[in-house]
């Protein structure tokens, strides 16, 4: 029962933070990827929130209610803090000289998400948000959570939850239309990307331009060999 693992969680039980675990950090792990956009970062999150979740466990009050919208709200304070922290390590970095190029792919590669282009928007759009909004939105539209609930996450006033998530959602749905276009002026601009790898096992990045219209693949090479051989 949701209560017995409260007293227990409350108590430091071992098995009953394995037991919270198991239940929900699929659902933070989720909710830190909506807000940072980055499987790797929301994989520490999940760590960081069960790590201070740990540490906090004597807050935990009795009742029968579930453990998750406490869990959402430490999370998003680890997302926060996490947020902060690698703002001050880009900031240290670039006090630093610049390293000499290296062209790696696998970073980039790894790090995109595999979901329609519609979402792709939406979640570069939900970055574009003020912190607060993007915070509401994201556990009351994507985690389901009530705005009372959200509330008691996030420690603001119902009614402040009520106001952000209307402008979030009222900003984000032309933020979204915008990147839309955003991608399909980009697919306009013509061109496909060639990717070939070269003797020595690194790769060619190219872009292969569409043929002038009415003219078929390889018809300027044999048109100047026709020529050639008129010539002759």
């Amino acid at each position: 029962m949701e209560h017995s693992l409260r007293s227990r969680v409350r108590s430091g039980d071992p098995d009953a933070f394995g037991q919270l675990f198991d239940e929900h950090a699929s659902v933070v792990h989720r909710h830190a990827v909506r807000m940072t956009g980055d499987r790797v970062t929301a994989d520490d999150i999940v760590s960081l929130t069960f790590l201070e979740a740990w540490r906090l466990r004597d807050r935990v009050l009795p009742g029968d209610e579930s453990l998750r919208p406490w869990l959402l709200g430490i999370a998003t304070n680890v997302t926060r803090n996490t947020a902060r922290a690698a703002r001050r390590h880009q900031a240290a970095l670039s006090r630093l000289p610049p390293p000499d190029p290296v062209p790696d792919f696998a970073d980039e590669v790894t790090r995109r998400l595999a979901d329609a282009d519609e979402l792709a928007a939406a979640q570069r759009a939900l970055r574009k948000l003020r912190r607060g909004e993007r915070e509401v939105f994201t556990l009351c539209v994507w985690e389901g959570l009530d705005a009372v609930t959200a509330a008691a996450a996030l420690g603001v006033a119902v009614g402040t939850v009520r106001s952000r998530l209307s402008r979030a959602r009222k900003r984000l749905r032309g933020l979204t239309e915008r990147e839309l276009r955003l991608d399909d002026g980009a697919r306009d601009v013509g061109g496909t990307d060639v990717n070939s790898r070269t003797d020595d096992g690194t790769w060619r990045i190219g872009v292969q331009r569409p043929d002038p219209v009415g003219q078929l693949p390889g018809s300027r090479q044999q048109t100047a060999r026709s020529t050639q051989e008129k010539r002759r």
